[in-house]
């Protein structure tokens, strides 16, 4: 990580995620008519509750819905949850709004497509998984190693971690 991207993460109070893609690999599974299933990293799950636990807040903004992100929403205790918006940016003001974040320059949003990119372009911390769209690299300030759905959003919540001087202090949970 470079100096530059540690000075973005040290100020972050609020990771914005999206979810097909980032949380996932951005498969959908469709097993009958109104059933849908997703494959969400495990890990990724703990990255996000050793940032919760922290004390910074985690959020979702998507464009699609589905049971499954609401069930993994409810276990993961992310309450802050835009789904089925297809202006990802224009729901950037009722999310400070509501965690009470005052500038977007605390804000990180992590995508993967081209919806993403009007959020991406407002947010004070612009990070695109491995694998995302090229237009999406392009406007990121950071790229995961790991893929979407494979660990990239566990590598942003650790970098997060450690930015802020807050590893060892998560770590210390588990050792």
């Amino acid at each position: 990580m470079t100096p530059d991207i540690q000075t973005l993460f040290s100020g972050i109070r609020l990771l914005l995620l999206d979810v097909d893609g980032v949380l996932t690999d951005g498969g959908i599974s469709y097993s009958g008519p109104e059933t849908e299933t997703k494959t969400f990293s495990v890990r990724d799950g703990l990255g996000i509750k050793m940032v919760m636990a922290a004390g910074l807040q985690v959020g979702i903004v998507t464009g699609r819905s589905s049971s499954a992100l609401s069930r993994r929403c409810r276990e993961l205790g992310i309450t802050c949850v835009y789904d089925d918006v297809w202006d990802k940016s224009a729901a950037l003001a009722p999310i400070m709004t509501e965690t009470g974040i005052g500038s977007f320059r605390e804000v990180a949003f992590i995508g993967d497509d081209l919806p993403d990119i009007p959020l991406l372009k407002k947010v004070g911390l612009p990070i695109a998984v491995a694998n995302a769209h090229p237009e999406v690299i392009r406007v990121a300030a950071m790229v995961t190693t790991a893929e979407g759905g494979r660990g990239a959003v566990r590598e942003v919540c650790e970098n997060l971690l450690r930015s802020q001087g807050l590893w060892q202090q998560a770590l210390a949970t588990y050792l």
